[in-house]
């Protein structure tokens, strides 16, 4: 029989999995850019989110097995329900960036703004999904202090991230955008 634990650690490992395929598919895309005259911003900060993005695992496992958290049943299954749609989100937003989609700020100069996909909605669909990510990931299986400390890090981590990357994609990007929230969609009136 599977125990909570055990299907919470072997969806952690399939999680950890993930990142790194993501991380093989960012590097060949990456080196694209590079080939195409993509320029990178952001360096400084990119080993920060690199260093919290691989704790963050850990510490979720860390928590739960340190510290016998309980399975939180309803709230564990809803975590789990969050988490998968933000893995959905993830998912579209790659797709939708295709071979642009990248974990680094490269910007390929001439390149028009992805304005298709979730980015008809928002600005930073992929950044909603990390932060919904890292709020449920942890929930799932009660480990709410993995789940407030990576939140409110990873927050901190988006103010420099996303000001770098708005700035690196310029004028084209704040036209673009000019009307797309951030990180909420809004609702039409009426």
């Amino acid at each position: 029989m599977v125990t909570t634990l055990g299907g919470y650690l072997g969806f952690l490992g399939l999680l950890g999995a993930e990142r790194l395929v993501e991380l093989v598919i960012s590097k060949r895309n990456a080196a694209r850019a590079f080939a195409r005259g993509g320029v990178e911003t952001g360096q400084r900060h990119y080993r920060v989110m690199v260093v919290l993005h691989s704790l963050f695992l850990v510490a979720c496992v860390a928590e739960v097995v340190g510290l016998s958290r309980p399975f939180p049943g309803a709230l564990g299954f809803g975590a789990l329900g969050v988490a998968l749609v933000a893995q959905a989100l993830r998912y579209w937003a790659i797709a939708s960036l295709g071979d642009r989609w990248n974990t680094r700020i490269i910007v390929v100069p001439g390149l028009e703004p992805v304005t298709r996909g979730p980015y008809r909605f928002l600005r930073h669909p992929n950044y909603v999904a990390v932060v919904l990510e890292l709020a449920a990931v942890p929930l799932i299986h009660g480990a709410w202090v993995t789940a407030l400390v990576f939140s409110l890090a990873n927050a901190l981590l988006l103010r420099v991230r996303i000001r770098a990357e708005e700035e690196a994609m310029g004028a084209l990007y704040a036209e673009a955008f000019a009307d797309k929230p951030r990180f909420i969609p809004e609702v039409p009136r009426g």
